[in-house]
């Protein structure tokens, strides 16, 4: 049976199931991080800090998305975020294959957008791309990234802007709509070709410290068998995750991405996360939630078909994570993280597992 979280489950609706990285790297060797509290305020950063790319400088560690061994040298790009739609019109995804880190949250109407992150990897190709959000700060800031995405409303414009993100949508070199596409309405035929829009900026890129608190497969230890998974983000949309023993991936078996361009995590990484009001309504009247990702919460990190609890913080949106367990800090295993910024129980959100 599955075994709940203690909170009641709403009724879920899921999606229809679909078959089955030149430059001076900050170290970014695996830092234990300890568990600090509270809403925004003054952080202490044990991690290091992020470096300007100088070019040709020897690769000193791992990559910052997903902790594995990384080459001699980095991209001379910055990492990019691609806001991604997550509905059955976006049926195939693409680029999904490529991305080093993907973290789902929620929006309005009980639906969820994907930010793919991509640094190891730019595919030609990746979308649908669909509009920013508010809740995008917190994902974005960490990383020095570029946010890729089909326009916004303009309180979230004011919003990013103020938070300093840069960010490319329609007309940016690379972000163009394919008309040609038979595969997806207009709406959703907004895509983004990585390596053009990277080869057209100028600014001098930052490496950035570690995403999370890398560590080896040695340093899970997992306490409770967990197989399959259920996160249930509204009463419209749960994702799923089925554990393959063979492969050590988890897949996400209610995907829409194009088959053989799936993104399989090595771990899945629950962050419970306080929603707030973005203070404006879509086009349909629905009221816009925006994710709180910083202050803390309850975690629970899937990882070789066992899993453990603990508690994230995050001092300010631009802090990085810091993961723990009554034991004491948390690392994650070196590899591909699909991160859920799951809400919490009085906003409705729902964790299930067998």
């Amino acid at each position: 049976m599955l075994e709940p979280m203690s909170f009641a489950p709403p009724t879920v609706r899921s999606r229809l199931a679909r078959p089955a990285a030149a430059v001076a790297l900050a170290l970014v060797a695996s830092l234990a991080v300890a568990g600090c509290g509270g809403s925004e305020k003054k952080e202490s950063n044990d991690r290091p800090t992020s470096q300007p790319t100088q070019g040709g400088t020897k690769l000193a560690a791992v990559w910052p998305l997903t902790g594995l061994p990384a080459p001699e040298t980095t991209p001379n790009h910055p990492v990019m975020i691609v806001k991604i739609d997550n509905t059955a019109a976006s049926d195939p995804q693409v680029g999904l294959g490529k991305a080093d880190m993907v973290v789902e949250e929620l929006v309005e109407g009980g639906i969820t957008r994907l930010a793919a992150l991509f640094y190891s990897q730019l595919p030609a190709k990746a979308g649908p791309v669909r509009s920013a959000r508010a809740s995008d700060i917190g994902v974005v800031r960490p990383t020095h990234a570029v946010l890729v995405a089909s326009g916004m409303a303009p309180d979230t414009v004011r919003r990013l802007n103020d938070a300093k993100v840069k960010y490319f949508t329609m007309g940016a070199p690379g972000v163009q709509r394919d008309a040609g596409d038979p595969q997806h309405d207009f709406l959703h035929s907004v895509f983004v070709n990585l390596p053009k829009l990277a080869r057209s900026i100028k600014a001098e890129p930052v490496v950035p410290a570690s995403y999370l608190p890398w560590g080896k497969d040695t340093d899970f230890a997992g306490v409770a068998p967990a197989t399959k998974i259920s996160v249930a983000f509204s009463r419209a949309t749960t994702t799923r995750f089925t554990f393959d023993a063979a492969t050590k991936k988890y897949t996400n078996v209610n995907s829409y991405a194009g088959r053989g361009d799936e993104f399989k995590p090595d771990s899945v990484l629950v962050l419970r996360v306080r929603e707030g009001d973005a203070g404006y309504r879509d086009p349909a009247g629905n009221p816009v939630p925006e994710t709180l990702f910083f202050g803390r919460g309850n975690l629970v990190l899937f990882h070789n078909g066992q899993l453990v609890r603990g508690t994230w913080t995050k001092a300010k949106r631009e802090s990085p994570l810091q993961l723990s367990t009554a034991a004491g800090p948390l690392k994650v295993p070196a590899g591909h993280v699909w991160i859920e910024l799951l809400p919490t129980e009085p906003a409705g959100g729902h964790l299930t597992f067998q």
